[in-house]
């Protein structure tokens, strides 16, 4: 019994950490637009000046 135990716990535990991995990918991905939309902005913004 406890052999299950401690299976389920690492399946569970995997299945946390994907979790979490793919919550911060999509973070980083989400930052990296946002910068990327500032920089194309600030890009704008420079053209217009001249």
């Amino acid at each position: 019994m406890s052999k299950n135990n401690e299976e389920n716990r690492k399946k569970h535990k995997k299945k946390i950490d994907q979790k979490k991995r793919k919550i911060q990918n999509a973070e980083a991905e989400r930052k990296a637009r946002l910068k990327q939309i500032r920089e194309d902005f600030r890009a704008r913004e420079a053209d217009s000046k001249l």
